[in-house]
């Protein structure tokens, strides 16, 4: 990267690796459920959540009960996420596309874009129980024609999942419900027990532990991505009003201790005064103890020379949340490349993607934005190919293929191909 900044607050960059012990404990945790099923999420529940049911499915009652627990305005606003972002994602829908044409005579070839048969999605709990991830994980799934969804959410105190959360997601499209939390719900819609049916695909946002375990079924399954703690990074320039600035660096410190902010300022006096406005909001901030602690270890304040060293910072980063405050945002779009999502001007805060407008909030962390996107309908299709060729198109391809099945070494193959075009090998 070319030294065009200052760095007036800084920290080491992160990365995705988890330490021995919990690599070592999620394999454990995964090792029991694959061995006991049901027997085991019990006992794991018991252990981390202190929690016993008599059935981790949700019931019916339980669904009802969710809803009747929440006033009308705070279904409202579930119903509203919900279907704005039913309707982005209808939208993505609408541009994925099959295909099938004639690219020689004889050579028609094509494909396919099909749903996954079933998803497996995680709503975390933790500090915050989101009640806006299940409809980034699980309205995605039914628009993309997915035909059975099963969710996982742990347990509160009182042995159930939390009212709204479990009302988004039986408002979102989930066909079964259940209350495990932790790595054990990843290990159970991985491989399935006697009550959790496996799935295809496991997605959903989640601690170390949850992340951890995502990554060891990989391979038996598919998975959206990895990620880490929340992060933003915010690119601002002199029309920016510090005091702004501080609340969006806030509203993500607050999520988490290791949660990850970023400003980087256009202006010096700009750097500054946000600086002592995130000082002054904190004293008055309610989740304060975590995001004072996220502020100190993990906050970044850096001046850039201009507006391509803030660009050149931001593809470097490739962080979860971009955002851009300026009046002129657009002059900065066609060259960001690495983000999770982009969030443009000073009216367009990451809360309101995170929670209400549409877009999808699981979005991937730690640079991994460098090679994917978040989640989004095409995170539960799967594009399958096909080829159809007459005798005239197979012999037009026949020596081609032969020729490629030499240099390899590969003789039937070479035979297979050599048939097709009426020179059959000698090397039978």
């Amino acid at each position: 990267m070319d030294t065009q900044f200052t760095r007036l607050k800084g920290t080491e960059r992160p990365s995705l690796e988890f330490s021995p012990e919990v690599t070592d404990s999620v394999a454990e945790i995964i090792a029991a459920v694959r061995r006991d099923g049901d027997e085991a999420v019990a006992a794991l529940t018991t252990k981390f959540d202190g929690v016993e049911r008599g059935s981790i499915r949700v019931t019916d009652d339980e669904r009802t009960q969710a809803r009747e627990q929440l006033a009308e305005s705070d279904r409202e606003a579930i119903d509203a996420t919900i279907e704005n972002v039913r309707t982005f994602h209808e939208e993505q829908s609408e541009h994925i596309e099959g295909f099938e044409r004639e690219f020689g005579e004889g050579i028609r070839l094509g494909q396919r874009v099909l749903p996954i048969e079933r998803a497996g999605v995680y709503v975390p709990g933790g500090r915050y129980p989101l009640v806006a991830s299940p409809a980034m994980t699980i309205v995605p799934a039914t628009v993309a024609g997915v035909d059975h969804i099963v969710a996982c959410a742990p347990p509160q105190p009182d042995g159930g999942v939390q009212p709204a959360q479990l009302y988004a997601m039986d408002q979102a499209g989930a066909d079964e419900i259940y209350c495990v939390g932790g790595a054990q719900a990843i290990a159970a819609m991985a491989y399935g027990t006697e009550t959790v049916p496996s799935v295809n695909v496991v997605t959903g946002p989640g601690n170390v532990y949850t992340t951890e375990a995502k990554r060891q079924v990989f391979g038996h399954v598919g998975v959206d991505f990895l990620a880490g703690p929340t992060e933003v990074l915010i690119i601002a320039d002199e029309t920016a009003d510090p005091e702004l600035v501080a609340t969006d660096l806030l509203a993500q410190a607050e999520h988490d201790t290791d949660s990850r902010v970023v400003l980087v300022s256009l202006e010096d006096t700009l750097a500054h005064d946000t600086i002592d406005a995130v000082e002054a909001q904190l004293k008055a901030l309610p989740t304060a103890e975590t995001a004072r602690t996220c502020w100190e270890q993990n906050g970044e304040v850096i001046v850039a020379d201009d507006r391509d060293a803030a660009i050149e910072v931001a593809n470097d980063y490739a962080m979860e949340h971009l955002q851009v405050m300026s009046d002129e945002p657009r002059e900065y779009v066609d060259d960001l490349v690495n983000y999770g999502s982009l969030f443009l001007g000073h009216h367009s805060p990451v809360v309101f993607g995170d929670k209400a407008v549409g877009t999808n909030h699981c979005l991937p962390t730690l640079e991994v934005s460098s090679y994917t996107g978040g989640i989004w309908v095409g995170t539960y299709l799967k594009t399958l190919t096909h080829q159809q060729l007459t005798a005239d198109g197979a012999a037009s391809i026949a020596p081609h293929a032969a020729k490629i099945c030499e240099l390899e070494g590969t003789v039937a193959h070479r035979i297979s191909a050599e048939k097709r075009f009426g020179k059959e090998t000698d090397e039978q």
